[in-house]
């Protein structure tokens, strides 16, 4: 509990030096640059891919449990937007990011401390928290743009398996996603993608940071990072939804 304690005053400790002393603009920007490449557009294809799939899943299994006739058909297409909306695209996809980006983040980070970068940058009188840590800061602003994709494409999924799957006709799956929608739920879904954000670009470059050890320490820094990163996305998650939607 102590040391746990310890690791969160550190943290936030962290977060403070991180907007200290900044870089200078020309390098940082094109840092925000190479961090926007790597962890937003080396995103997309497993975002579209997971989103088009899982939102076709959730279609299907809301089909086959609707047994009832007296049950309206274009409840498949809202139950799917629902679930893909409130949960799955900001939540989902966020825990998912928590094993690729926060992992990629962890060990590249961690492989600069063993390898004593972190270190030159210190000596050459760089804050190293703020070069490493705020471009990736930066370039998740960009992180509900997936988000954005992947409930468009997990719709999207739903409508083709519900339709060309037989379960609803094309007009009663678009009257489901547009009957009862609340404008603040899109709002909601925003506002929890950003708060995920922030926790995928500090805690993953907090366990790289702040490791010790050999290369053998880099992999149990990234596997630490994956588990601490996905409670706090889930912990948030529990927190943002009692205090927006109750």
């Amino acid at each position: 509990m102590i040391k746990m304690l310890t690791h969160i005053g550190q943290y936030f400790l962290m977060l403070k030096e991180v907007f200290n002393k900044p870089t200078k603009w020309k390098v940082m920007k094109q840092l925000v640059f190479k961090e926007i490449d790597d962890l937003i557009l080396g995103s997309l294809g497993i975002v579209a891919f997971i989103s088009f799939f899982v939102g076709g899943v959730v279609a299907i299994q809301t089909a086959l449990n609707l047994t009832n006739p007296l049950i309206p058909r274009y409840l498949i297409g809202f139950a799917t937007r629902q679930s893909v909306i409130l949960e799955f695209a900001p939540t989902f996809i966020s825990v998912i990011m928590a094993g690729k980006m926060g992992s990629f983040i962890t060990s590249s980070i961690g492989t600069m401390r063993v390898t004593e970068q972190i270190d030159a940058l210190e000596v050459m009188g760089v804050n190293s928290l703020n070069y490493l840590v705020f471009p990736k800061i930066i370039a998740l602003l960009l992180y509900p743009f997936l988000i954005g994709l992947a409930m468009f494409l997990g719709i999207l999924g739903g409508w083709i398996a519900g339709v060309y799957g037989g379960f609803a006709t094309a007009d009663e799956f678009i009257t489901g996603i547009q009957i009862d929608f609340i404008p603040f739920h899109i709002v909601y879904a925003f506002i929890k993608t950003l708060v995920f954000a922030f926790i995928l670009a500090t805690i993953p470059s907090f366990h790289g940071y702040y490791m010790k050890g050999g290369a053998l320490e880099v992999g149990k820094a990234s596997t630490t990072s994956f588990v601490w990163t996905s409670v706090a996305i889930i912990l948030s998650n529990y927190i943002l939804t009692q205090m927006l939607l109750s």
